[in-house]
Formats: structure tokens, sequence, C-alpha cells
């Protein structure tokens, strides 16, 4: 912010911005920036308020919990305020120790307060607690750690062991009351189970699991493609969770599968002793179990700062494998009597702490829309941005997926957007601010032509992917091309892989498949862990690989769709490359088991000139297979039958014996079913055998194997 405006200006800037923001948030569910924006700004203004004190003001953000009431709903006045607390601003593990210190630190200040002439009324003169005073002594203060759920802060009332009300926080004095919706999840009990005080409030947090979110947003594309106008898809699972609890109409909290955790209490009489038979907070949770409730199994009890840091450590390491989202930890001083100990400080406890993880949302702005194309001709559109620090990194690009994915989110040059990164996830564009749009952004489209090689670029029917046509020429999938090519089951090429591919592709030795023909035993023996013996033996291994069959040749070139059983088709079929080359889409069908897509690929593959430029280069170096007159349609004494391998048979691998019984026309597979002809087993055999006698399936030997090609 400007330096050269006045500190009240500068306030009441911030305040507009946070109140803004809040409305947005809470009210109508449709966040505008992202948590940390809204952090940032908030520790801006209690910052300038304590330097000067005199800017705080009674509408201030920094004086109250949250936002105001929608219209729509009745409000709800909290028997007991439902406060926020404090969140720790270093999200590095030291953060734990600082709130630990800061506790002792608190403690140290109380003791020296009754030390004081007991005289000066103005102070307190009651000794403090046991728990206190073995604290100051040195020992380490106990505390319940908890995931800090994503969701919506709820006040549960309970009378007589019945809900009779659920409120959302609001201001953090007076919520609104949607118990029609809270009905609707089943995770909150109705009726709980035990004896409960005749007053009992639980607090928690509703959530939507993301796998739940993540069918809510498919069912609102489907709505969305066949028109409905009213269907819109959510930013993150709070704000569908949100925007679900307060709803007039409850069959859409129903429909949204919202979920629960409790995680304290409020009102509860008798109130003797901060609840029935209560000491601790960890002993409130038991008792919230025992009531009914879900009660995260990630909460701990947790002895000084070292076991806090283990606790920020290990739940960050499962963050990105929960099933809904969190965006930090809670730390709370178990002792309920050492909580009103230490009391609270304008509108936060002293005794509890949210230590957050680095930010997984940020504002940035989109520079460029580039196109890559990966290994396998996948072409990617992604935003290069202006740098911006999310998720513990600097973020410089993200991710539009596909076209589908860049024109539903509508990213263009030039807008500001929101950009989400989680642990080691790439990071993606979450959403656009489209009121901060420039004039005149124009709209993505996937180029027509590969950016890298030139060939043409193809999205097949019922993929949302588009896709480089010019494998076996574009330098950008030049890795896995040769990778596959020298494959066992392609071109069996001993000695080819990725960290020679690596060093032929990256020296500018290899740039096509051929040049691997023309490779010379000096310039291999000079490569980085090449020595003599094994530049020879790659040489030896490319003169072998030369003499092959016309379906490995076929497999090997790596045509999209056309796996080994296809190829082997393919040369069964045809009987020659210059057929397989030449057909057009008809005579493709035929094949079996080659459909529509199928055939499109093998076509598309064919009619790149550069693809058909390699296969001649391939032949010219000297690979050659035996040529014949096509089979299909021709009787082999296996045709039709179906075979299953399992176990270890005496003289043949499962190679072999998978290339035996396919050259008798018999098809090779995984799994027993009750189409299986055959299963050929050996020593060790296992499930599959079992499965065939279950099926009545016929078993045979390798001897019974041999008698049948025969």
């Amino acid at each position: 912010m400007d330096s050269e405006v006045s500190p009240v200006a500068q306030a009441a800037d911030l305040r507009a911005r946070l109140n803004r923001a809040a409305y947005q948030y809470y009210t109508l569910d449709a966040p505008e920036i992202p948590d940390a924006e809204y952090d940032r700004l908030f520790q801006q203004l209690q910052a300038l308020e304590a330097a000067h004190p005199e800017l705080s003001t009674p509408d201030s953000p920094t004086q109250r919990v949250g936002a105001g009431i929608a219209d729509s709903l009745r409000p709800v006045r909290h028997a007991l305020p439902m406060l926020s607390i404090r969140t720790e601003t270093d999200t590095t593990p030291q953060g734990a120790r600082t709130f630990d210190q800061r506790v002792r630190d608190w403690l140290a200040a109380e003791q020296r307060r009754t030390q004081l002439k007991a005289g000066e009324e103005r102070l307190r003169a009651e000794p403090l607690t046991p728990e206190a005073v073995a604290i100051l002594a040195g020992a380490p203060v106990d505390y319940v750690a908890e995931p800090k759920f994503d969701g919506l802060a709820i006040n549960l009332r309970y009378e007589h062991g019945v809900l009779v009300q659920a409120a959302t926080r609001g201001d953090g004095e007076t919520g609104e009351d949607v118990t029609h919706n809270i009905r609707t999840i089943g995770q909150i009990p109705l009726r709980l189970t035990g004896a409960a005080p005749p007053v009992l409030e639980v607090r928690g947090e509703v959530y939507m699991r993301n796998d739940d979110f993540e069918a809510l947003n498919e069912r609102m594309r489907q709505r969305i493609a066949v028109g409905d106008k009213a269907a819109r898809t959510f930013v993150n699972p709070r704000n569908a969770a949100a925007g679900a609890v307060r709803q007039l109409d409850p069959s859409i909290a129903a429909q949204r599968r919202l979920s629960f955790f409790a995680y304290g209490v409020g009102e509860v009489t008798p109130a003797t002793g901060g609840g029935p038979n209560w000491h601790t907070h960890w002993q409130i949770l038991q008792a919230l179990k025992d009531w009914g409730f879900p009660v995260s199994a990630l909460a701990r009890q947790a002895q000084g700062a070292d076991e806090l840091i283990a606790f920020h450590a290990g739940v960050a390491a499962q963050r990105d494998s929960l099933p809904f989202d969190i965006d930090g930890v809670v730390y709370k001083v178990d002792a309920l009597a050492l909580q009103r100990e230490l009391g609270f400080v304008t509108r936060e406890p002293r005794w509890a702490v949210a230590h957050k993880y680095p930010a997984q949302e940020q504002l940035t702005t989109v520079q460029s829309i580039d196109v890559q194309v990966g290994r396998t001709g996948k072409l990617t559109p992604v935003a290069k941005l202006a740098p911006v620090f999310v998720g513990g990194a600097t973020v410089t690009n993200a991710t539009l997926h596909n076209e589908l994915e860049a024109r539903r989110k509508d990213v263009r040059v030039g807008d500001t957007v929101i950009v989400r990164r989680a642990g080691d996830v790439i990071p993606e564009v979450v959403s656009v601010l489209l009121e901060k749009r420039p004039d005149g952004a124009p709209e993505f489209a996937m180029p027509a032509h590969c950016p890298v090689c030139g060939s043409d670029v193809l999205r097949e029917e019922g993929e949302a992917d588009h896709r480089c046509t010019g494998g076996l020429f574009c330098p950008a999938q030049r890795k896995q091309a040769l990778l596959h090519f020298a494959g066992r089951r392609a071109m069996d090429i001993e000695g080819v892989g990725e960290k020679l591919v690596e060093q032929l592709v990256d020296g500018s030795i290899v740039h096509s498949l051929p040049d691997l023909y023309r490779l010379g035993f000096v310039g291999l023996a000079a490569l980085d862990r090449m020595a003599e013996k094994s530049a020879q033996n790659l040489i030896e291994a490319l003169e072998k690989s030369k003499q092959t069959t016309l379906a490995r040749f076929l497999y090997a070139l790596g045509i999209r769709h056309v796996g080994e059983s296809t190829a082997k088709d393919l040369a069964q079929h045809f009987g020659t490359l210059d057929a397989v080359v030449n057909a057009n889409a008809d005579q493709l069908l035929q094949v079996p088991d080659v459909g529509p897509v199928v055939a499109q690929s093998i076509r598309t593959f064919f009619a790149q000139s550069h693809n058909r430029e390699v296969v001649e280069q391939l032949r010219a170096v000297g690979i050659t297979w035996p040529e014949g007159a096509p089979t299909a349609g021709a009787s082999l004494p296996l045709t039709g039958k179906t075979i299953v391998l399992t176990g270890a048979l005496p003289t043949l691998s499962r190679d072999e014996a998978k290339a035996l019984l396919e050259a008798a026309g018999a098809k090779v597979s995984g799994s027993v079913s009750k189409k299986t002809s055959y299963v050929v087993a050996g020593e060790e055999a296992g499930s599959k055998l079992d499965k065939a006698r279950e099926l009545g399936v016929p078993v045979l030997d390798e001897a019974g194997m041999r008698a049948m090609l025969k």
C-alpha cells in the first residue's frame, strides 16, 4: 500500500475491502478472493490498528468474527458467542513453538500480577491454578491437536437429548437458523445416544467430501450441457457446502451429501466444573463420540511444542490424500481450568490457535497461454503466470488440461485468476475474475498444427484431448517413440533404456528411429557409462533386431490404439506392410477387433508424410520381415479358441507359449471366464487354476498344449 496515503485512509480502504470480501464469502457464498489474500489484508489492518489504536473502530473487521445475516433465514442469538481463533502467521512448523511460548508468557504475566500488592484492587489476588504453576516450573503444556476443516461452523442445540435447533456462526453473536438443512445430514444425530445434559450445544463443521464435491460438479456440468441455465459448477467444496446449508429448500442440502465433524461445545447445563465431569477438552471429544457425533480420527493429545510440530508435519504429509479439505491444524490447551486461566484477548481465546499450511490458492495474472506437447503426443494448454507464491512454492505455470477445460473456465490472456496448488499436484487455474478481464481478450483455441513439428492435430470423437499425429517425426515424442520401438515386445533391442535414450536425444545424436541403426561403435563408446563391451553388445543387438516380424514392426511404430494383439491381427489379415499402409477404412474394419476409432487412428498415422518417410528409412537401413499372402479367413488349428496361461511351464517361457498359441490362431487372455476354451497350467498355478476348476474349464499341461497345437 502506498506509504504516502494517510493511516486513516489506509484503514478505511482495508476495512471496505475486507467487509466486501466477507460479504461475498459468508452471505453470498461467492468468494471473489482466495483465503490467503483475505488473511493478508486482515493482517495489514491488524498491524495498522496496533500502530494507531485510535483507528480501531467498533465496526472494524478485527472486532468481529464473521459477516451479516441473510434476510431469508431467521436470526438466532447464541447463548455463548461463537468466537473465531487466532491464526498463527508462521506457516512453518516453528509456528507451533511460537504458540507454546506465547502460552507460557501469558501465564508468566498472570503470575507477576498475583505477586503485586494485594491492596491494589484493580489487580487480581487469587493464586494461579496448579496446572499453571507446574508449567511455569518447567512442565510441558498438554494440548489437543485437531485438523482445521475448511467448511461452515455450526452450533447444534439439544434439549433433553433431542436436536431442536441448528445455527450458523454468523457474526459470532447472532447466526442463522438452518435446522431444516442440518437435519438432512446423516452424521448428525437427531436424538443423542445415552444420557445427556438438559441443554447441550455441540459445535462443529459442516463440510463436503471431495468425492461428493466432484460428483456434484459433474451433475452440474451435465445439466449445463443440456441447456439448464440455473445450473452452475462450484469453485470448491466449502463454497458448495455453505450454499447448501443456507438454502431455504432442504432438498438441496440433501442432494449435496454434506458431512459433519464435532469439535467442541457451547452452552451446557448444568455447567458445574465446565460440564458433566469434564476437566479437559479431550474428555469433551470422547463424550461427543459417546453421544453419537463424528469426531476426527486425526485428533491427538500432545505434550509441548515438539509434539505439536510433529502433528503439524504428520497431517501435512496426509493432507493431499485426505477425503476432505483442510487448510491447517488447530492447537487447544487441554485443561479447561487452564483455558479459563488464560482467558480471551479482544475477539480470540488465548488458549487456542489455528496453525495454517502455506496457502494453496492465490491471485495472479495470465501472461500467455502456451501449448505443450507431451511424450505421447498429447497437447496441453498451459497458462504462463506472473510469478506467485502458493502452496509452499513459487508458481509460474498452471495447467489448463485441454481445450474443453480451458473453454469451460474461459481463461484468456490478461485475466486475473485464482491459482491452486496442493502438495505435489500440478498447479491449476481454479477460476477467473471476470470483472478484471481486459477489453478484447481473445478466447483460447487449440492450434490445428503441432507447435513442435507442424503435423496435423487431431481430437478423436468422444475424447477431450488433442494429439499430434507426427508420432515418429515429432521431436517432443522422440524419447517415448525410441523407448517403445526398442521394447522387448516390439523390436527387442537389448541395451536401449531410458538413460541411454536421454543421452542420445539430449546430445542430438539420434533425431529419429532410423538414426538408431546408424550409430557407430566409436560414438557409442564415447557416451557416459558406455564401455567398449557395452557398445559392441548394443551394435550386435541392433543388427539382430533387423530380422523381425511384420506384427512386431507394426506394434513398434507406436500407432495410437494399436497394441500387440491388433498388430498381429493386422499382419495376419493383410500379409504385407504396403497393404496395411494403403488400406482404406472399410478394409481395416474387416480385421477382427478393429473398430472405427482404431481404423481412423491407423489411417491418420499413415496419412502423415513424415511417418511414411520414417517407415521407408527403417526399411532402407535393413529391417526386414517375412511377408506373404493375407491369411484373412484362413483356418488355423486354434482359430476361435480363448486360452489362459498360468504358472511356470517346464520348457517354455510365458512369452514363448503365448507366441505358439497365437501362431495357431488362438486368443491368449489374462483372465478366466465362462468363454475360456482352455487353461494351460504349470507349476505354482494360482487363482486362475482354481477359477477354471470352479467353472469347469478344461485344464491342460504343457504336453497337452503341444499335442493340441499338432
